[in-house]
């Protein structure tokens, strides 16, 4: 993954622990890196200041928020306030189901957004945080998917038609929580301004009891580290 000095990429940003870590790997493996995120009407919107802090913390070159109103999305956790955030539960249940915090299509359309971005830069590489080992079940977190929007991405574009190649890059697919935090911690992120919370307090403090805080509890608890954010 590494990159000529002055190749642009693409780089979702949400602000938690897995995007920021993806935006300094992208960083360090050569590329020119424009931070994307998202506001789709998330209920934990705090993730926005956060993702801004973070794209300036690790250097990238630029960073944009694109709004994508989703909460007509209704029955998700995460747009609906109506419908609960899950809290306390276990490690087999968070990976057993796709959860009430599923967002219909949302990885699709934030790939589609960074995509649309991408061509406007001419950058060919996209970087998202997603992870097929600590996830809670997300069908749009699969290799499978992020090669198929491979293909997709050079049959949609004009920049795929004249011969461009487009790659999704997912630096954490395999990756263990543990290893990404080791992973932000040996490249600099300051972890203090990242959050992963669902649901976080009126204070910015997570919630410590959704799927999201519990998963990187556990990561930060394997790695033998204290959680800065806490």
């Amino acid at each position: 993954m590494i990159a000529e000095r002055s190749k642009p990429a693409v780089v979702l940003v949400s602000g938690g622990l897995d995007s920021a870590t993806t935006l300094a790997l992208a960083i360090e493996g050569g590329f020119v890196v424009h931070a994307l995120s998202v506001d789709y009407g998330q209920r934990h919107a705090l993730e926005l200041e956060r993702a801004a802090e973070v794209a300036a913390s690790c250097g990238a070159a630029s960073h944009r928020t694109a709004r994508c109103d989703l909460s007509f999305f209704s029955g998700s956790a995460l747009t609906d306030p109506a419908t609960p955030v899950p809290r306390g539960r276990d490690e087999h249940q968070i990976g057993s189901e796709i959860p009430v915090t599923y967002v219909p299509a949302r990885n699709t359309i934030l790939l589609s957004l960074a995509l649309g971005w991408a061509e406007v830069l001419g950058a060919h590489d996209l970087f998202i945080g997603a992870n097929a080992v600590d996830y809670s079940g997300y069908p749009d977190c699969r290799e499978e998917y992020l090669r198929e929007f491979e293909r997709l991405a050079t049959l949609a574009t004009r920049a795929g038609v004249e011969g461009a190649t487009f790659r999704v890059h997912a630096p954490l697919l395999s990756m263990t929580k543990a290893k990404i935090v080791q992973e932000a911690v040996r490249l600099g992120v300051d972890l203090a301004r990242t959050l992963s919370c669902y649901e976080p307090g009126d204070d910015g403090r997570p919630c410590g009891e959704c799927d999201a805080c519990r998963l990187r509890a556990r990561g930060f608890r394997e790695a033998g580290l204290e959680d800065p954010a806490l």
